[in-house]
């Protein structure tokens, strides 16, 4: 019997779409099929790639009134947000205006003996796994880089957001770009472990979970096969005492509740100078009281279910642990709260990072929010995770914020905002978010290889 995924709408529970896996066999020929396809892709001129690119990118855009209701189907977010075409394009198009200069050949130097240079080399087949809570912004992350680049690329998305590969792939196919250069399969664990393990990837691109970063890995072991990973994160806010408090409370508490709380970089826990604590409780709580919780497909709906109920039972988890253990829950539940997938947005004082909603991540509509005295304090309790993707610093003060920038332990500094991927920066963490780094320059560098040249003229 042929097993199947099933997408299951967190609106109502029922089985929103579902999906065929390939065999093993099929799937070692869709990779086999991107291999013989990749050289002529990458023989093509690189003006000739970003155009094609381009024109999958629009014509995704072209179909947004159709993936909007899609998305709030498969994974929840409400349809009065709009979908993501507009982050979706922005990272496509930036990534498309740097590729000349940072795929150019690197000139070492040339006299009448010798001509050196560093060429950057596509990988080759670039293998894709996308997570569900940005299904296209994350995909085309890598999808637009490693294409212009000159790899072909395998996309393997999230049973959550079954339907977001077919969709890209299809407008990118309509758009030009041939269909085994850039291919959507549909896999099951093993069948991907095993692909990986017998080299059918070159390079392997994973947005997930830190369990799911370690299989990657430990399939790609002995294989040399470089594995690209961005995994959880707890990340944090630190408000100082001459911060701008009405726009530190409406980022912060956006960037902790909007998607359901369900951003790889949405804000975790904050700290607060004690002088503005109290003040910025109060108003945190009076924008969570405000919004409504209900169907996505309602344009009033401002927060959505959570994707999945197992992902709303861990939020509510670590909040009813929190609570047992004496933290001071602000916000009465919710009428539309079901106790499945629709959760009660929640704001938590008095929690400690003997919680484990200070420690693990939760990634849904919760926050712990502490006083802090100083700098120190705060640097050492945002330092105190697992974790480093992303940290949001608030002052008026640059040079300050720099400083307490550089000793904290992640991948991106925030001042004055939050909550944002700025596809000019390199998108990257360390501990247990994982490592590798997409977008910008650098993520030109890591989907390509360097190739140097030292060629000795013949002379007379």
């Amino acid at each position: 019997m042929t097993k199947e995924l099933q997408c299951i709408s967190p609106i109502d529970g029922s089985v929103y779409a579902t999906r065929p896996v390939l065999s093993a066999e099929a799937a070692m020929l869709a990779a086999t099929r991107a291999r013989a396809a990749q050289a002529s892709w990458a023989a093509r001129p690189l003006d000739e790639r970003i155009a094609l690119v381009m024109a999958g990118v629009a014509a995704v855009g072209a179909m947004n009134d159709e993936v909007v209701p899609e998305l709030a189907h498969m994974m929840g977010r409400p349809i009065r947000y709009g979908g993501e075409f507009g982050g979706f394009d922005e990272r496509a198009s930036h990534m498309a205006q740097i590729a000349a200069g940072a795929l150019a050949d690197i000139e070492v130097g040339e006299d009448a003996t010798f001509k050196r240079y560093i060429r950057r080399i596509p990988h080759g087949v670039v293998f894709v796994v996308a997570p569900w809570n940005y299904p296209y912004m994350t995909a085309i992350n890598t999808v637009a880089p490693a294409l212009i680049a000159g790899n072909a690329v395998v996309l393997k998305h999230a049973t959550q957001t079954l339907l977001v590969g077919e969709r890209m792939a299809r407008a990118f196919h309509a758009a030009g770009v041939p269909e085994d250069v850039f291919q959507n399969v549909f896999l099951d664990h093993d069948t991907t472990s095993a692909l990986i393990a017998d080299r059918a990837f070159d390079f392997v691109n994973f947005t997930g979970s830190v369990g799911g970063g370690r299989a990657m890995e430990r399939a790609a072991a002995g294989t040399f096969t470089p594995v690209s990973t961005e995994l959880g994160g707890k990340d944090p806010g630190y408000v100082m005492e001459d911060a701008d408090l009405d726009a530190a409370v409406a980022t912060l508490i956006d960037g902790a509740m909007f998607n359901s709380g369900q951003c790889c970089c949405g804000i975790e826990r904050i700290y607060v100078h004690e002088s503005l604590f109290d003040a910025f409780v109060e108003k945190a709580v009076e924008v969570v009281r405000g919004y409504k919780l209900g169907n996505p497909l309602d344009p009033e709906t401002t927060l959505g279910p959570m994707a999945n109920v197992r992902f709303a039972q861990e939020v509510r988890a670590q909040i009813d642990e929190a609570l047992k253990a004496g933290a001071v829950a602000h916000i009465d539940r919710f009428a539309e709260d079901d106790g499945g997938a629709y959760l009660t947005p929640q704001i938590l004082t008095d929690v400690t990072h003997d919680m484990r909603v200070m420690r693990d991540e939760s990634f849904g509509p919760v926050i712990g929010i502490m006083k802090v005295s100083d700098d120190d304090e705060a640097t050492r309790l945002m330092n105190d995770s697992e974790f480093g993707l992303t940290a949001s610093l608030w002052t008026a003060d640059v040079a300050r914020a720099q400083a307490v920038g550089d000793r904290i332990e992640t991948g991106t500094v925030f001042l004055n905002r939050a909550d944002y991927l700025d596809p000019g920066l390199c998108w990257t963490g360390c501990k247990n978010t994982g490592r590798g780094g997409g977008l910008s320059v650098i993520g030109y560098h890591n989907l390509t290889r360097p190739k140097s040249y030292h060629l000795k003229k013949v002379t007379s």
